[in-house]
């Protein structure tokens, strides 16, 4: 497999002792990975108004933690690339009654209002906290995946009765707007994004979007039976939209059931099997950045517990060993 080989360190459930932490880094890089793929959600130390955010359930990382983890992660010559989210999956902020009035329908805490300006003030906040932090790094990831509840809410519904307005002009006005804020303060930082909201669009829906040279999208299949041809065609898709460098992204543990308790390594190497088809088939105009391999502690902020890492470090190894020698 070409490019990146990053791990997902998911911190949104169960997340490790900053001791235990720093040994996961040193066997990521002894397995092979070069790079890392946080996800830290409420375990980041956010400051000022965004306090708020940091988990009570147990005590977020200190900054100096954070430090210590890229500090650890550049001695074996990892990137890290911190991953925040900025639309769907935001339960870990719209949980809370200050930012309430963000959601895009009250009974909903996964989805942020597309159409509120503080709700975009607030996600460029979030994510120049974390940037601010992460001083070396040279890519983002802005999540964006299945974002459930988007035109259910008032605004929305009085936005799409206009007509040419529809689901995916919606969701694509809010990922340009994130990411040009993004470009505004960064100019040199790479964004991600997950692929899934951009599936049934056209590529001239895509490339009239303004989303092109903005974001690189990260194409998402953790079956052990994924259909190549199919994710072949999505990403020749992309890339006649004009998005060149994209990502793919396996799993080697937590995407079985929402409670699965013992990672099954067959699954998750059977699934590295067939992403090594999908590269091996795309055209020479696609430009694989790479594949992050996830490991979800948790389906979403709400959910009960799946694998520990601890029980998804065979598969992890057999999946990294997979990508390096077929």
């Amino acid at each position: 497999m070409p490019g990146s080989k990053l791990v997902h360190l998911d911190l949104k459930g169960a997340p490790p002792k900053i001791s235990y932490l720093h040994e996961l880094i040193h066997l990521f890089a002894d397995l092979g990975a070069t790079g890392i793929l946080v996800e830290y959600e409420d375990m980041f130390p956010y400051e000022g108004e965004l306090k708020i955010l940091q988990s009570n359930a147990h005590p977020p990382y200190s900054r100096e933690d954070i430090i210590s983890i890229q500090e650890i992660a550049h001695s074996r010559g990892l990137e890290i690339i911190p991953l925040v989210q900025t639309f769907g999956h935001f339960e870990f902020v719209l949980k809370h009654s200050t930012f309430r009035k963000l959601r895009e329908v009250n009974h909903c805490l996964g989805t942020l209002n597309p159409h509120s300006k503080q709700g975009v003030a607030l996600v460029l906040k979030m994510l120049h906290q974390v940037m601010e932090l992460h001083p070396k790094s040279t890519t983002l990831h802005i999540g964006a995946d299945e974002v459930y509840m988007l035109g259910e809410g008032e605004e929305s519904k009085k936005w799409l009765s206009i007509p040419g307005h529809n689901i995916n002009r919606l969701f694509l006005r809010h990922i340009t707007t994130v990411a040009n804020g993004i470009r505004e303060n960064y100019p040199s930082l790479s964004v991600i994004m997950w692929d899934d909201m951009l599936r049934s669009m056209t590529s001239d829906t895509i490339k009239d979007s303004g989303l092109v040279g903005l974001v690189q999208p990260m194409l998402w299949d953790y079956s052990p039976v994924l259909d190549v041809e199919n994710n072949i065609m999505l990403m020749e898709k992309y890339k006649s939209a004009g998005l060149l460098q994209q990502w793919v992204a396996s799993s080697f543990k937590g995407s079985t059931t929402v409670h699965t308790c013992v990672t099954s390594t067959q699954r998750h190497v059977d699934n590295h099997l067939h992403w090594l088809k999908v590269a091996s088939g795309l055209s020479s105009g696609v430009e694989l950045q790479g594949i992050a391999l996830t490991g979800w502690q948790r389906y979403d902020h709400l959910s009960v517990l799946c694998e520990l890492m601890p029980l998804g470090l065979h598969s992890l190894a057999s999946c990294l060993q997979c990508l390096l020698h077929g």
